[in-house]
């Protein structure tokens, strides 16, 4: 299995990262950045994504470094009828431009951006519960962490979303109190393996095993990270009563 990157340090702290870890070579020709770009993702047939309505387009990994904090970031970006949309993958940290474009496609197949080799234009997965799961999937702003933040707004609470509650740390929560220590997140029942939902998928399901037990394994570390540093984590599933899971919220927040 190949992890992603989630370091909590950044290897360029004391000095900026050679060109050669994020730029690309001037003066390159259009076949030989689309190689370069074959390459790392394992496969030209490996970088479409699917638009909808029959529509795929072919993505590319793009690679910008943040000269204040020195940081190299990695976007998933493609063309659909004249517009350029970009998706943001996480922070890379490799040596080689090569290695870190490789970081960044798996990073996107790892979060369900890509279409499957091999499958049809509109598919994620040849499985139709897969294929719903993928496409419901979202990184933020999720149904379930909307209807539990309505309730807890309503309740007079007040709260930061997607925020990092350790500014050292790069684990985000879905919902943050700071005054009272609080740190929220709100699991998907595919992505973080429910064990009342969860159903392993019926195509690659060793890959996709191996990318939940990942996910559960992160969840343990960033939720001990958190309580020794003080906090109190509460984590709800996305099949919780929002009532019920906020009444548990406001309990320990007012507390």
């Amino acid at each position: 299995m190949t992890s992603t990157v989630a370091r909590s340090g950044n290897r360029w702290a004391d000095k900026p990262p050679h060109s050669r870890a994020w730029k690309g070579r001037r003066g390159r020709s259009r076949r030989a950045a689309a190689l370069e770009q074959d390459r790392a993702a394992g496969g030209t047939d490996r970088r479409w994504i699917d638009l909808g309505d029959g529509r795929r387009a072919r993505a590319s990994v793009e690679l910008k470094l943040l000269p204040r904090t020195r940081r190299i970031r990695a976007y998933l970006r493609w063309s659909d009828r004249g517009r350029s949309p970009t998706r943001y993958l996480g922070e890379v940290e490799h040596a080689t431009r090569a290695e870190n474009l490789a970081e960044g496609w798996r990073l996107a197949l790892a979060r369900g951006l890509l279409a499957r080799p091999g499958t049809h234009a509109t598919s994620w997965a040849k499985n139709p519960a897969v294929r719903a799961v993928m496409r419901a999937n979202k990184a933020r702003d999720t149904g379930p962490e909307r209807r539990l933040r309505s309730v807890l707004h309503g309740s007079g609470l007040r709260y930061r979303i997607n925020a990092k509650p350790l500014p050292g740390l790069r684990r985000t929560a879905d919902i943050v109190f700071f005054a009272a220590r609080v740190a929220v997140f709100v699991d998907g029942c595919y992505w973080h393996g429910c064990p009342e939902h969860y159903r392993p998928a019926r195509v690659n399901d060793r890959f996709w095993r191996d990318k939940i037990d990942s996910n559960r394994a992160r969840d343990r570390e960033t939720d001990q990270l958190l309580e020794d540093a003080g906090w109190t984590v509460i984590r709800v599933w996305e099949h919780d009563d929002p009532q019920e899971a906020a009444a548990r919220v406001e309990g320990v927040v007012r507390g």
